[in-house]
């Protein structure tokens, strides 16, 4: 073959042209070394090349459990629903089954997961198709699934299950299937006195990010090492009060996950959609289109609930017809499905939750040389032929 096409590397003169040109190749840190350094600035952080392996999964499971899987109605948003808003269905149905003076605290000891099995659930997500999971680590109620240093009293090693929730997932995961391992934090806390003190004072001071979230996010990106960290609930607070991009720095700078680990863009007011990894937009994003920057939608099998609600209607739940067409319009437009789950408070993954999973897992059998590892056509559906993408 002529010329260097058919060499394992380019001639020495080639080589030495492409390096001597600025722009190519990544930034190098002060003294030579081998990887790339990255500065708490969003023109950095952006520049960071995603993690090959995101693109090439297309396909995720999204868990929402926490201390809102014990009432397990209405919504995941079940304590501001009814302390905060007090809407009538939440109010009412705390009067007509609690107790007076019952407090969303009393629910804690009522979270047992004692049909929590992290095996079975390690082997329905891997039945599944998917090629990652990522768990709600801390939901905006502010109780953690691992037992926080800074979470005291609130985790589920002190209170309810007595276990490390988070702890057994991701050794079940990585233990028993290929699936890469998640974890979801929310940023604020809806109730938290240091930052409504905070947000009192017009986010000026920063209490609660250096006391409490921050430290939060070091311990379980330290302790149980995610691939993804999917950021949530910014409380309408800037990224500086969160320090986002200072803890982004460290993460791809220094973590244990530096090389592997992809971020979202949940990072606080004005970053959505705009700084961070890959782009969430909103809940439940479908663009339709092609876009510039790796997307994923997050969407939910049951239509009104991130986590379970024991009054869903068999109709409020996608078909596996609805949850294939969102699949394939997502990955023809360059994204990745997030499908989410809502386990119960006894720790189990319902039926109807496991029949959808592992229905997409044996499309996914089938056709999954059309969805993994594929890359967006120059065009995304054929526009005469309704519903082919």
């Amino acid at each position: 073959m002529p010329g260097w096409l058919g060499r394992a590397s380019p001639p020495p003169l080639l080589l030495l042209l492409l390096l001597g040109l600025p722009g190519l190749l990544p930034a190098r840190p002060p003294g030579g070394g081998g990887r790339p350094r990255y500065e708490p600035t969003w023109g950095s952080l952006d520049a960071r090349p995603l993690p090959a392996w995101f693109d090439e999964a297309k396909f995720g499971v999204f868990i929402h459990w926490g201390m809102f899987s014990v009432p397990s109605f209405g919504s995941e948003w079940f304590w501001w629903y009814w302390q905060k808003e007090k809407r009538e269905p939440y109010v009412k149905f705390m009067e007509a089954n609690y107790p007076p003076g019952f407090s969303y605290e009393d629910f804690g000891p009522l979270f047992r997961a004692e049909f929590f099995d992290p095996h079975q659930w390690a082997d329905i997500l891997k039945a599944s198709g998917a090629k990652y999971v990522v768990l709600t680590s801390k939901h905006h109620e502010g109780f953690t699934l691992w037992g926080s240093k800074y979470s005291w009293n609130w985790n589920a090693v002190d209170v309810g299950p007595k276990r490390d929730l988070v702890a057994e997932l991701a050794t079940s995961v990585r233990n028993r299937t290929d699936l890469h391992f998640g974890l979801y934090h929310s940023l604020f806390e809806w109730f938290n006195p240091l930052f409504l003190e905070d947000a009192a004072n017009a986010f000026m001071t920063r209490k609660f990010p250096t006391s409490k979230s921050l430290p939060e996010l070091y311990e379980i990106v330290t302790e149980y090492q995610p691939e993804i960290i999917w950021s949530d609930g910014n409380g309408n607070a800037p990224d500086t009060y969160w320090n986002s991009t200072g803890f982004l720095a460290w993460l791809y700078n220094d973590s244990p996950v530096r090389d592997t680990v992809v971020t979202n863009d949940r990072w606080g007011v004005g970053s959505i959609c705009t700084h961070g990894g890959f782009y969430t937009c909103s809940d439940r994003y479908n663009p339709g289109h092609l876009l510039p920057h790796k997307w994923e939608n997050c969407m939910t099998i049951d239509s009104k609930s991130w986590g379970y609600r024991r009054n869903a209607q068999l109709g409020d739940y996608l078909t596996i017809e609805d949850l294939v067409k969102q699949l394939v319009e997502t990955v023809s437009c360059g994204g990745n499905l997030l499908m989410n789950i809502g386990p119960t408070h006894d720790g189990r993954i319902a039926v109807v939750f496991e029949e959808r999973l592992r229905q997409m897992g044996a499309w996914l059998k089938v056709n999954g040389e059309a969805i993994y590892g594929t890359k967006p056509w120059r065009a995304q559906n054929d526009t005469f032929t309704p519903g082919v993408w």
